[in-house]
């Protein structure tokens, strides 16, 4: 955890450095936090000093948890401190909603934050993309023979590929493939036009499947149809899954593009985005291209769970608010950056239902269920029911819960999918233009919760709170 905390304050050096060349009253705020994060790491590191360098499952999800919340804690103090956040219920909430890259915003003015905060802003989520555990065995061998618990307990998806042998030098490549998009997405930007600061932050938020943008309108802010282009095609490779470009690289071309779960998240993708620009052809005013254009961009940004928008989808008619609200439940791929229920997970249950239904017909039949070609281990097919019911129960729980505060029915449903499934924008008076602002505290608190639980994927976080958990043997 001092390890830890001793690279988020690495981090937040770079984000001074980018006050002091703005020259922006933020920087002595960021040296401030710098100074606390350096004191509490170099004293966690002496308080384990002695500490063996082996870690139990047990202690993978320990640390797992403890390390988005105390990121998040520290994360925080930059905003607080500055006052441009001033309520510490709504700072959580901001670098929550940035580290679990949920893209959930409590700022009605986005604009008037200095650099340095918008970077940090854009930074959270692209070092919460891939994981905070994921970023720190990749560029220190910190855990030694626990890199596979820290890995497995904050990997998203119910199965987990390793490309090597190796952990530390599987998440290097991953982060490889992960820092040539970026780098590639901010090249792209600028040809649109866009600044090199403004490139650099949604380009981190892109790739991140994030959402934070340096601008309270998103990317309609910059009424850019190739800037909208540029930033669809990204988040659809965002959420792919990351390994796959690995094999593209290696030129296993085949073996990519014939991915089962892959071709379930484009065609979804197409399916979705067909409806919206055809529904959105014959009830607005908007042509075919900007019809699909604006459908592409809002059907990619909530199905990779990343939150940008280009146009205000809660002005379109009641059925898309519906379809959009389904669709952010679903997320891409596993191994990608987004969130929610993922593509595999759907994918197996379908092959599930269908097997269910053959074995009615024909009750002795030996029906395995294969993606790729491998057969799917019962203990996964039963991770997969678990998972989506437990999702489920928390949503509606959730939903509940959010109702109960006062907060109304169609804003208490976005806010909680949006929450668990890292999607960034709600529906009604949460919807994309709008803040979060006005949202009770105890449902920031709660929706921050939800946010943590879903960017682990429930399991890691919830099994702290069982009693069997705990015990010795």
């Amino acid at each position: 955890m001092g390890i830890l905390a001793l690279i988020e304050a690495a981090l937040l050096l770079t984000c001074a450095g980018v006050s002091l060349i703005y020259g922006e009253d933020d920087l002595d705020d960021f040296m401030i936090v710098i100074a606390g994060s350096c004191l509490l790491g170099i004293l966690l590191m002496l308080m384990g000093k002695k500490a063996t360098k082996v870690l139990s499952k047990k202690d993978g999800y320990i640390i797992v948890t403890l390390a988005w919340i105390i990121f998040t804690l520290i994360g925080m103090l930059p905003f607080l401190i500055s006052g441009y956040i001033p309520r510490v219920v709504d700072a959580f909430f901001e670098t929550m909603s940035g580290f679990s890259t949920t893209g959930a915003t409590v700022l009605d003015h986005i604009e008037s934050l200095p650099h340095g905060l918008l970077y940090w802003r854009s930074l959270t989520q692209w070092i919460g993309g891939l994981g905070i555990i994921f970023f720190t065995i990749a560029v220190l061998p910190t855990f030694g023979m626990g890199s596979m618990q820290l890995f497995a307990a904050e990997a998203t998806g119910p199965t987990h590929d390793k490309l090597h042998p190796r952990i530390g030098v599987t998440t290097k490549w991953i982060w490889y493939v992960y820092l040539v998009l970026t780098v590639a997405q901010i090249i792209c930007m600028m040809l649109g036009g866009m600044s090199f600061f403004d490139s650099v932050c949604h380009s981190f938020a892109t790739v991140a499947t994030g959402g934070f943008s340096t601008k309270q309108a998103s990317i309609a802010y910059y009424n850019s149809p190739y800037l909208e282009y540029v930033t669809s095609i990204f988040m659809i490779l965002s959420g792919i899954n990351f390994t796959l470009f690995f094999y593209l690289i290696k030129g296993k071309v085949k073996k990519a593009f014939l991915d089962e779960e892959l071709r379930w998240f484009l065609w979804s993708m197409v399916i979705f985005t067909g409806i919206t620009t055809v529904t959105l052809i014959f009830t607005s005013p908007m042509g075919v291209e900007e019809s699909f254009r604006k459908a592409l961009l809002q059907v990619a940004s909530l199905h990779t769970s990343t939150g940008f928008t280009s146009a205000d989808y809660m002005t379109w008619k009641p059925f898309l608010w519906a379809m959009l609200g389904v669709i952010m439940f679903l997320g891409a791929c596993s191994g990608s950056t987004s969130g929610a229920i993922k593509s595999i997970r759907l994918l197996i249950l379908s092959k599930m239902t269908k097997n269910e239904f053959k074995r009615m017909i024909h009750p002795s039949a030996i029906l395995p269920v294969r993606v790729n070609k491998v057969v799917v281990s019962p203990s996964v097919q039963s991770s997969v029911l678990l998972f989506t019911l437990l999702y489920i129960v928390i949503f509606i729980v959730s939903w509940l819960i959010m109702m109960a505060m006062g907060v109304g029915n169609i804003e208490a449903f976005g806010t909680v999918v949006s929450s668990m499934g890292g999607v960034g924008p709600g529906l009604g008076l949460c919807g994309p233009a709008y803040s979060w602002n006005c949202l009770p505290d105890g449902g920031k608190w709660l929706l921050s919760f939800l946010m943590l639980i879903g960017r682990l994927e429930l399991f890691s976080v919830l099994l702290l709170f069982t009693p069997q958990f705990w015990k010795k043997h």
